[in-house]
């Protein structure tokens, strides 16, 4: 466990999140009203006269170092290192840069740290083949961000411009979101080599990867067809979501028309058997399509089982 002085912790509670955010992350500040503001990744957090509260969870607090805790997941004694470790960005500048974000409305990504040990070392555990994280780490889809370490894995439109990143921890911590002004129709793939006729559909980027390394490990080239996570996918229970293809499949079969043929490897429960069989229902006239959903919850739990029966290091 890390540790922290007194000092350190009475520095870090004497910081109200609003300055946190003007002077470490002034992309993430949208402007409600004249005293009030939210965050790009939590609309429904909002900030005023000292405090903040997260309306969608019930959850709130005063300083910056309750906003790291209960909303970031970090840890008290790495919220702590985190105030306490970064040289924030002027005020003054903070505002403009906020401003330009703002005005832009585009994609703003993390910050990449110098390098991506982190990003590697969470995947490597996760079973997922150095080649094939390697590979994204050299495409650029792949990254680790300067502030939390977090893996980031981004989308690219035809031209080569990034358009989404998701972001998830490499902590204990279950944290994931994504990057302000990420557009889902380009997000996180990688197309096939030499115009390959085949999708593989997930719901997250680790699934992905899962998937890749199982196909390298049985000896198959995994460039020949297409991968495409869907950046999540949802239950079709709302009238209003019924018949909507996910925009990011619909927004890669218009890039890519050489596709002739869906795999789905959705997750095993309820969310993603109902998101499969609406994928069918609405493009089995046009695709031919096979739902091969993974044995366990996710792929890469097939993947992790399949190491430990087998003792297969991550190679």
């Amino acid at each position: 466990m890390s540790y922290v002085s007194k000092e350190q912790i009475e520095r870090a509670k004497q910081l109200d999140l609003l300055t946190y955010l003007q002077c470490f992350e002034p992309y993430e500040l949208v402007r409600c009203s004249r005293n009030a503001y939210s965050t790009r990744t939590h609309d429904s957090l909002k900030i005023s006269n000292g405090k903040w509260f997260w309306w969608s969870r019930g959850i709130g607090g005063h300083s910056a170092l309750d906003y790291l805790i209960k909303v970031r997941g970090l840890s008290f004694p790495d919220a702590v290192l985190h105030i306490d470790g970064n040289s924030p960005i002027p005020i003054s500048s903070a505002a403009t840069t906020a401003q330009q974000d703002s005005s832009r409305a585009g994609l703003v990504l993390p910050e990449p740290y110098e390098t991506s040990n982190r990003v590697i070392a969470y995947l490597c555990k996760r079973g997922i083949s150095r080649d094939i994280i390697d590979f994204c780490l050299n495409s650029g889809r792949l990254y680790e961000s300067r502030m939390y370490h977090n893996a980031v894995f981004v989308g690219f439109d035809l031209s080569g411009a990034p358009r989404y990143a998701a972001i998830r921890g490499t902590t204990k911590t279950r944290y994931m979101c994504e990057a302000p002004g990420s557009d889902k129709r380009y997000s996180f793939a990688i197309p096939a080599d030499d115009n390959g006729s085949e999708l593989h559909l997930f719901e997250s980027g680790v699934d992905l990867l899962s998937y890749c390394t199982l196909a390298s490990i049985s000896g198959k080239d995994w460039r020949q067809a297409h991968q495409l996570s869907l950046a999540g996918i949802y239950s079709p229970k709302e009238k209003k979501d019924e018949g909507i293809a996910p925009a990011a499949l619909t927004n890669y079969l218009q890039s890519y028309p050489e596709v002739k043929r869906l795999v789905l490897h959705l997750d095993n429960d309820v969310a993603g058997r109902s998101a499969a069989a609406m994928i069918q229902q609405l493009l089995s006239h046009t695709y031919e399509i096979s739902d091969e959903p993974p044995i366990r919850k996710d792929v890469n739990d097939d993947l992790m089982i399949y190491r430990k029966q087998r003792e297969e290091p991550t190679r």
